[in-house]
């Protein structure tokens, strides 16, 4: 009978980074070796997503449409004065909104991706890595939904379009990259103890008001200080610049935050990697 690609899982107890080289080459091989398993499950999750909803993929852009009426009724009822912006406020906080649900999504999906497949993990053995990737593609599935209602939306109030919004792509990645950055250090905590998923949304209620998502970022002190210490901020502002107006005001900082988040994916990869198997070896033993 021919072995199954994906047995038991059976752990290795030595030390992973006594042949750091060697450790390093089964990660990326674990990457091209997951893709196909990647694919099943961002299938599967998708399908599953939507299968018993009436309105199905309208569910992936209603928050954030909800979210953009609420704030612009705030704005108009003079409820809440969020100051001048370079395009009309409705778009603005739109787009604003479309790309924080992104960085949100990001930031949630490798715990809730591992979280469900707790039960396989214990049970198989697979490149963890199809876990993430999942997640990723999930993410990058909706925030696309939501990016292709912007864009209509766009054309049909004829907003001009900048030709710098070829670049955008590039702030969508690094916000996203962020999010999936601090959601994969949060896993070897996170899938033991489900305080720190429920806390990950009360942090994120915070973060919202502390990130320039619907109103523009702050010039006065302490509000100032707070964004420019906000890694999202320059991220966020930086993305939405680049769909709408082209005149980039955070290129420093933008390019800081972007350059650590790539060294600390990768550092948060390796973390991954090192913990899943303990982190399993503690789920077997409950």
């Amino acid at each position: 009978m021919m072995a199954s690609p994906y047995n038991r899982a059976v752990y290795d107890a030595e030390p992973q980074l006594r042949r750091p080289l060697l450790f390093l080459r089964g990660m990326f091989s674990d990457i091209r070796s997951s893709r196909e398993l990647a694919w099943i499950l961002l299938m599967r999750n998708l399908r599953s997503q939507y299968r018993k909803s009436i309105l199905g993929y309208v569910w992936a852009v209603l928050p954030t449409l909800v979210t953009t009426l609420i704030w612009v009724f705030l704005n108009q009822a003079n409820v809440m004065n969020v100051g001048e912006t370079d395009i009309p406020y409705p778009v603005y906080v739109l787009v604003g909104t479309m790309l924080w649900q992104g960085f949100v999504d990001a930031l949630n999906s490798p715990l809730r991706q591992v979280t469900a497949s707790a039960s396989i993990l214990t049970k198989i053995n697979f490149p963890r890595e199809a876990l993430i990737l999942a997640g990723l593609g999930e993410t990058l599935f909706n925030f696309g939904i939501r990016l292709v209602l912007v864009l209509l939306l766009f054309v049909i109030l004829r907003i001009p379009i900048p030709s710098s919004i070829v670049m955008a792509p590039i702030g969508f990645f690094a916000l996203l990259g962020f999010g999936t950055t601090i959601g994969i250090f949060m896993i070897p905590i996170g899938i033991l103890y489900s305080d720190i998923e429920r806390a990950m949304v009360l942090l994120t209620s915070l973060w919202f008001f502390v990130t320039p998502v619907v109103y523009p970022s702050p010039t006065t002190w302490p509000a100032s200080l707070l964004a420019n210490l906000n890694p999202v901020s320059s991220l966020l502002v930086t993305s939405r610049e680049l769909m709408t107006t082209g005149n980039l005001s955070q290129v420093l900082d933008f390019s800081v935050v972007t350059i650590l988040t790539a060294i600390l994916l990768f550092m948060s990869w390796v973390v991954y990697k090192l913990a899943i198997p303990h982190i399993t070896s503690r789920l077997m033993a409950r």
